[in-house]
């Protein structure tokens, strides 16, 4: 598979509306179409993808917002994030988040956002800051402020397997506790 048919799913004008949106449709779609791809990227079999720019954001796509779409509510969606990060913060350093659109951008910053790290989210908030769309910024910074106060996401906790802290289950009683 051309890393291109990534791109033209993920940046359909009828995909956008389901980016961010629990829908189990939209999770068989993803399975149906590219759990193949997926599994190829989880073990990093597309390295040659990174020789382009948009090759290497469709890499980060795959492993960073596939995975939480094919593995919803298990640890496996959480089990890229790493990979991603890393590829993402190569590009980065090559200065090729700079040769993308702001959407294109912002898919690129997605994996810092999804950290459970404080030193990551001090590079993700000026990240989504440069990058200039105040709805992006803002939910970098409802992402950090959970990081800055519990070092994880609580909401992550059944999931993974993690015990919860008695504030960590207080605050998971809150509106906007998770994502």
């Amino acid at each position: 598979m051309n890393y291109q048919v990534i791109l033209d799913f993920w940046f359909n004008e009828k995909t956008q509306p389901l980016w961010f949106a629990k829908s189990d449709e939209f999770d068989q779609l993803i399975l149906k179409n590219f759990k193949n791809i997926h599994q190829q990227a989880a073990q990093a079999e597309l390295w040659k993808w990174r020789d382009t720019t948009e090759g290497r954001l469709a890499e980060i796509i795959v492993l960073d917002q596939f995975s939480r779409n094919l593995y919803r509510d298990s640890p496996k969606a959480f089990a890229q994030d790493a990979l991603a990060l890393a590829l993402a913060q190569e590009a980065i350093h090559l200065g090729l988040d700079q040769k993308l659109t702001e959407d294109y951008r912002k898919f690129l910053y997605m994996p810092f956002m999804h950290s459970e790290s404080k030193i990551i989210h001090e590079q993700a908030l000026k990240l989504f800051q440069d990058l200039g769309n105040p709805i992006n910024l803002d939910f970098e910074i409802k992402h950090k402020v959970i990081i800055d106060r519990f070092g994880r996401y609580p909401h992550r906790n059944a999931i993974l397997g993690r015990e919860s802290t008695a504030e960590e289950i207080e605050f998971l009683t809150q509106p906007n506790s998770s994502f």
